[in-house]
């Protein structure tokens, strides 16, 4: 692998802080619970998060899905007056989470940073979660937010293009709409921003095993998202599920891949990152050799986290250096 990852000899300060107290809540192991349970377990944990980041407007609509309704909620941080419609991106955002578990409000700094740190309008998807609704639902979901953000963008004066944007299982459906979406000839996507993505067979990767527990993301965490999110085991194959087992990734938008240094993802996104450059697309690639999986989302107290702060600002030097802004 060409891309270098090391691994920090130890977690920073706050990173391993974070991991201390995580360890003190007694989380009991995903694999005894259910995945309604784990659901809200992790909203509760996450209800009182507030990173005390202001908006111009936050508006929750709903947009056509392949079932139903799909919630998504806008962020707005600046105002029509200040808006340059003719570069302003719409960001398209697919929060992490397995695929099982997360939501809009799980994630509601993390959207709030990224629309503050970039001066742009993101759109936050809640698309439909494992097992009730097994790969490819959520996908389907991403794909139709993808839609409705090409045919919306300009109500929200964002006329620059559509970014897809996610962390964790969010990256991976973010890449794979952008396969999917090339792949149908669908609607543009002009930027990608995949944060610690899951992409191939990650359990064939070193950091799989040298990170596989003590580092928040485990390896049985890992088998009990998959085992959840395929209900066929046909489907692990499927290219729209793991985007480097794609024969081309050709014509692909450019991208900004972030890793962390203690994350079982961290080979598998940085070999993605290779695969992309070596089929011609262009590629930043930011890693975190002292982060562990997830700091991209701790941004306020207990567990705030400078770094992840920090890849919010070199995320959006890599937006606006592309599409102008800030």
């Amino acid at each position: 692998m060409g891309i270098e990852t090391p691994r920090a000899s130890e977690p920073h300060p706050e990173a391993q802080a974070f991991l201390e107290l995580y360890e003190s809540l007694g989380v009991p192991p995903f694999e005894q619970l259910s995945a309604q349970e784990v659901r809200q377990m992790t909203e509760e944990m996450r209800a009182n998060v507030d990173a005390g980041i202001g908006m111009s407007s936050v508006e929750d609509r709903t947009i056509d899905g392949p079932r139903g309704d799909v919630p998504v909620r806008v962020y707005e941080p600046g105002t029509d007056a200040d808006a340059d419609t003719d570069e302003r991106p719409l960001v398209v955002y697919f929060h992490g989470g397995g695929w099982v578990i997360g939501s809009i409000e799980t994630h509601d700094a993390t959207c709030r940073k990224l629309a503050d740190s970039t001066g742009y309008p993101v759109a936050s998807v809640d698309y439909a979660l494992a097992p009730e609704n097994p790969f490819p639902d959520a996908l389907k979901d991403c794909y139709a937010a993808l839609e409705w953000a090409s045919e919306n963008a300009s109500d929200l004066n964002a006329e620059g293009g559509v970014v897809v944007a996610g962390d964790s299982a969010g990256a991976n459906l973010a890449t794979a709409t952008a396969l999917l979406t090339r792949d149908r000839d669908g609607p543009d996507i002009t930027y990608q921003v995949l944060v610690y993505p899951p992409t191939g067979r990650t359990e064939e990767t070193a950091a799989y095993e040298e990170n596989a527990e003590g580092y928040f993301l485990t390896k049985k965490k890992m088998n009990w998202f998959r085992d959840h999110y395929f209900a066929d085991e046909i489907d692990r194959g499927n290219v729209y599920a793991r985007p480097r087992l794609a024969n081309d990734l050709s014509d692909l938008p450019p991208a900004t891949v972030v890793t962390a240094g203690f994350d079982p993802l961290r080979d598998d996104g940085a070999a993605y990152a290779e695969r992309l450059e070596e089929a011609g697309v262009p590629v930043n690639h930011h890693h975190y050799d002292d982060m562990v999986h997830g700091f991209f989302s701790m941004l306020a107290e207990p567990a705030r986290l400078e770094r992840g702060h920090e890849a919010h600002e070199v995320v959006a030097d890599d937006l606006c250096g592309f599409f102008g802004g800030r």
